[in-house]
């Protein structure tokens, strides 16, 4: 059967309008800044609940307005987590980042990775979390080490062409896109905003697999109180 190439388009405009309504709602909801201007980037990690390492499992979005003033809305996949390889041969004595979800204003701008490719370097201080289970699970039931820096937290890619399936050895804690197609759109796209904007870009990132530790932890709390509860009926009665 032959792609309706107009209901494609439909589809993709509804998708467009429901992710946009909901980035916008999630980083209004914890007071964030909301670009507007044209071109100039919001640039968001979402962190999937799953918690098993070595996945391209998170994304990356990527919205703005043009200068007609429609917003523009990217999606890539991409890490949000270190590899496998880094969490068992960690760089720092208290173990690999993990960037901490908030809004870090004005942390990146466009530089080389590692002297090699033009990528967005971090170039002021981001907070990482570095308490974690080496060995692919990620346990986020308990509060992290906390260290705030700059730990060359930059946004990268994988492989120079291609999709990369495994993260292994390409994030030490990097955000990181799979397919590096989609890293050349996304550097396209800072290009621009670097012509308006200048070399300065705010990075947010938002972390579902907290949300969710927090959410369990309050339903585990509540059902404790709840017991605690009927036990006081049952003592008085």
């Amino acid at each position: 059967m032959p792609i309706d190439k107009k209901q494609l388009t439909n589809n993709q405009q509804r998708l467009t309008i429901t992710m946009l309504a909901k980035s916008l709602q999630i980083l209004r909801s914890k007071g964030y800044e909301v670009y507007k201007e044209p071109y100039r980037l919001n640039i968001v990690g979402y962190r999937s609940r799953f918690v098993r390492s070595n996945r391209f499992d998170d994304e990356i979005h990527v919205f703005y307005t043009n200068d007609s003033g429609k917003w523009i809305y990217h999606i890539f996949k991409a890490t949000t987590d270190p590899g496998q390889y880094w969490l068992e041969h960690p760089m720092h004595p208290k173990g690999t980042a993990f960037l901490k979800k908030g809004q870090y204003i004005n942390s990146h701008s466009i530089g080389l990775h590692r002297g090699v490719y033009k990528a967005l370097v971090q170039r002021n201080a981001v907070s990482v979390i570095r308490n974690y289970e080496r060995k692919g699970l990620f346990k986020w039931f308990e509060s992290g080490t906390v260290d705030t820096g700059r730990f060359g937290i930059n946004i990268h890619r994988a492989r120079q062409q291609g999709s990369t399936k495994v993260i292994d050895s390409f994030s030490a804690g990097c955000l990181v896109f799979a397919n590096a197609e989609d890293f050349k759109r996304f550097m396209q796209l800072t290009t621009e905003h670097q012509k308006r904007y200048g070399n300065t870009f705010t990075v947010t990132l938002v972390d579902f697999r907290d949300e969710r530790r927090r959410r369990l932890r309050t339903i585990a709390w509540g059902t404790v109180l709840a017991t605690g509860g009927l036990l006081l009926l049952n003592r008085w009665n």
